[in-house]
């Protein structure tokens, strides 16, 4: 059998609207995440691997409430976010008929969890296409600020939302909202942090930031306990 050709290099268009398998690309980082070279799980798989930190394939209910609060969001939120991924997305991605009571989520088969109503940044391998992407901010990004305010998030919403697609829209509005929460500055989603969103890298950079923080913060309240014990002294 002969090679499939998906682009031609003597027109570049080609190599720039291909799916592609394991780098989220943009017009501004055309090889992805700088430093991030993961060649053997696709766009979307990267995405979730930040909930799988034993990378077993499998991600428990405790390990998405452990990683919503790595990202700071509080007890409540966790426990809705946990809820709404493990309870539409656990069953079919599961490699066998039956539920498993467990609610466990397979990121081998995370691609079957793709839902309508989306942006189709992602396509239905779980692989990134950098057109659709540029084209949330081609069609809602109005003023050309090189992200989306909340207004224009919601627009993006209503106008990929397909005819009675419930589900669809839930997910989409819960995906969205959540990115806002964790990402916007000053009132705007850039367009970098949305990318970087798609592959995941996203959630290692906020994760990191703040236990550095923490550790800061406790480093300060040590410092500080030390300084008064010596005082009374």
């Amino acid at each position: 059998m002969s090679n499939i050709t998906s682009s031609i290099n003597e027109v570049p268009v080609t190599k720039q609207r291909t799916p592609r398998a394991t780098i989220a690309a943009s017009r501004e980082k055309p090889d992805g995440t700088p430093g991030r070279n993961i060649r053997n799980r696709t766009v979307l798989q990267q995405h979730v691997d930040f909930f799988d930190t034993d990378r077993d394939g499998i991600i428990r209910l405790f390990d998405t409430y452990r990683g919503f609060r790595a990202l700071g969001f509080n007890v409540i939120f966790c426990l809705l976010a946990v809820i709404v991924i493990h309870g539409s997305f656990s069953w079919i991605t599961q490699p066998y008929w039956i539920p498993n009571p467990a609610f466990l989520i397979y990121t081998d088969n995370i691609h079957k969890a793709k839902h309508g109503s989306d942006s189709e940044t992602y396509d239905s391998e779980g692989r990134f296409i950098p057109e659709k992407f540029e084209e949330i901010f081609s069609k809602y990004d109005h003023d050309n600020k090189g992200g989306l305010s909340l207004m224009e998030m919601f627009k993006m919403i209503y106008g990929n939302a397909n005819v009675a697609d419930f589900f669809g829209w839930f997910a989409m509005f819960f995906e969205w909202g959540t990115a806002w929460l964790l990402a916007n500055k000053n009132g705007i989603l850039y367009k970098e942090d949305i990318r970087a969103q798609y592959d995941g890298s996203l959630f290692y950079k906020i994760a990191e930031e703040r236990a550095k923080k923490r550790k800061s913060h406790f480093n300060g309240q040590y410092e500080e306990t030390m300084a008064r014990g010596k005082q009374k002294e």
